[in-house]
């Protein structure tokens, strides 16, 4: 296994700046598809300019709504709870996961 290089002062400031990083990321590509879609769709005469803003979803809609909040949540707590070197941050976890599995 290789030594780390740490750029920060600590692992902690390290994981808090990995999510950071992460949720940036993920706030920019987001972003920038909804805008994307939205003005496409408008485009398109689907949406009126601003209806988007208006959106109410049904119980249906609001239940995968809340399913993929909580997945994503998930993927971000992993980033500060993963145990292990860079190469194979998630070993431990993967693990647990395929046990738990297999007893089921």
């Amino acid at each position: 296994m290789s030594e780390e290089l740490q750029y920060l002062e600590s692992p902690q400031t390290a994981k808090l700046f990995d999510l950071v990083l992460q949720l940036a990321t993920d706030l920019h590509v987001t972003s920038h598809r909804l805008r994307a879609l939205e003005a496409l769709m408008v485009r398109k005469g689907v949406l009126a300019e601003g209806e988007l803003d208006h959106f109410t979803p049904t119980d249906a809609e609001t239940g995968v709504l809340d399913l993929a909040r909580t997945d994503y949540m998930a993927r971000l707590v992993r980033i500060i709870t993963e145990n292990g070197p860079a190469e194979h941050p998630l070993r431990e976890q993967w693990n647990e996961m395929l046990a738990r599995k297999a007893e089921s």
